[in-house]
């Protein structure tokens, strides 16, 4: 039972860093599950406080992801439009074949979206630079509290010290 708790945590941490960039995983909220479910493996101390500090973050990162890219978009002058462009580009880019379509998609995506709304290509432009700067901001925080929270995981992991790894 132990290692299978490890390996679900462990399977966590992974969806967790992989759910920074993924629009439909919360990254550090997936994470903070894995280190719970490490938890409840024998011999791993993880304080309450630590645990209630450690989640109270992953939701504070879950609110502001939403918050944001509004910022960006707001800020440069974007729409509503700009915002939903910005997540399907992502996640076009996501399974697009051209390099960097990560990172390329949400930026089209967010010019398409603004031009939709507006047709003047230059007001147009500048929020999709916000909307794709806000994007790039939320994403780099949630991979930043995913890895932090997989460093705990390996830490608590390398503490504990038995037989089975």
């Amino acid at each position: 039972m132990e290692i299978f708790l490890v390996l679900l945590a462990l399977l966590l941490m992974i969806l967790g860093i992989l759910g920074s960039f993924l629009p439909v995983l919360p990254g550090p909220l997936t994470s903070w599950v894995g280190l719970l479910v490490l938890h409840f493996t024998d011999g791993i101390e993880l304080s309450t406080t630590f645990l209630i500090v450690t989640l109270v973050f992953a939701v504070f990162i879950y609110i502001l992801d939403y918050i944001i890219p509004a910022i960006g978009t707001k800020r440069f002058g974007g729409s509503k439009a700009g915002m939903i462009g910005t997540t399907l580009g992502l996640i076009i880019g996501l399974f697009s074949p051209i390099p960097f379509g990560i990172i390329i998609g949400p930026f089209i995506g967010a010019l398409i979206g603004e031009m939709i709304h507006r047709n003047d290509f230059n007001k147009a432009l500048k929020a999709a630079f916000g909307s794709f700067l806000g994007f790039i901001a939320s994403t780099f925080l949630k991979f930043i509290v995913a890895v932090i929270y997989l460093g705990f995981f390996i830490v608590k992991l390398s503490e504990h010290n038995t037989s089975w790894y």
